[in-house]
């Protein structure tokens, strides 16, 4: 069964990444949030090409991870959901490699199932009465909700600014929250479970996604992870995830 890494604790594995098993490798691949469905199908795809090869999935803050890879902590493949991110693994030399963009998301606004707020579109965050969260501004979730909400003219301040973009739809399928700006593909996944608000201009900030191999002893596996993230078969999975095509900078 394929282990999922709690990003704090990623510093506290071991820095190998084989098994007690020899001819067993563990390929560790550092993702954003939102990353979490499409990679965990990719994942398993990687797997049942490569026999004998685990992929371990750490999902979290692209900032966090990016800053996590360039001290040191184990990895083999870095997934960002901005450019921002990526670069401050570049310029750590943390990268093995070029990263290269691979897909878009853009933020919408979603609410509990039953909207007990009757929020109908973002002008209504400003409303006192109402309790939105979004990402803090350090994760690329963050940022782009910050250039949403200043473009919108919304000035009342959130109830909370969460560490990824799962935290802030944890808050609002809980009920903890009436609002929360969240990728498009979050909303996807939710499904019934928040009711997804028409969210003009937020098109306009939409944010590519990068991928890269890191610096280590499984280059050639992560390098063929990444073929894998860039391929057609994988393109078809982040398409039927709401995923858009990389857009212009």
């Amino acid at each position: 069964m394929r282990r999922l890494v709690v990003p704090g604790l990623l510093l506290l594995l071991p820095l190998t990444g084989c098994s007690g098993d020899d001819d067993q490798q563990t390929l560790t691949v550092l993702a954003a949030a939102s990353l979490t469905e499409t990679f965990t199908e990719l994942a398993d795809t990687f797997e049942d090409e490569h026999p004998g090869v685990e992929v371990e999935l750490v999902f979290g803050s692209s900032t966090t991870l990016a800053e996590q890879a360039v001290d040191g902590a184990p990895g083999d493949v870095l997934a960002t959901a901005d450019e921002t991110s990526m670069t401050v693994a570049e310029k750590g030399d943390a990268l093995g490699d070029s990263p290269s963009s691979f897909v878009s998301n853009r933020l919408t606004l979603i609410t509990p199932t039953d909207n007990p707020a009757g929020i109908d579109d973002l002008d209504d965050l400003d409303d006192p009465a109402v309790d939105y969260v979004v990402c803090a501004d350090t994760a690329p979730c963050g940022a782009v909700a910050v250039a949403v909400l200043e473009e919108a003219g919304i000035t009342g301040p959130p109830a909370s600014e969460e560490v990824d973009v799962k935290a802030v739809l944890a808050r609002v399928v809980q009920g903890e929250a009436d609002a929360g700006l969240v990728y498009r593909t979050d909303a996807v996944a939710a499904g019934i479970d928040v009711n997804e608000v028409p969210t003009a201009g937020a098109d306009a900030f939409a944010t590519n996604y990068f991928v890269a191999p890191l610096v280590g002893d499984r280059a050639g596996l992560a390098a063929e992870f990444v073929t894998l993230v860039l391929s057609s078969p994988a393109r078809q999975v982040f398409e039927q995830a709401g995923f858009g095509g990389t857009v212009p900078e």
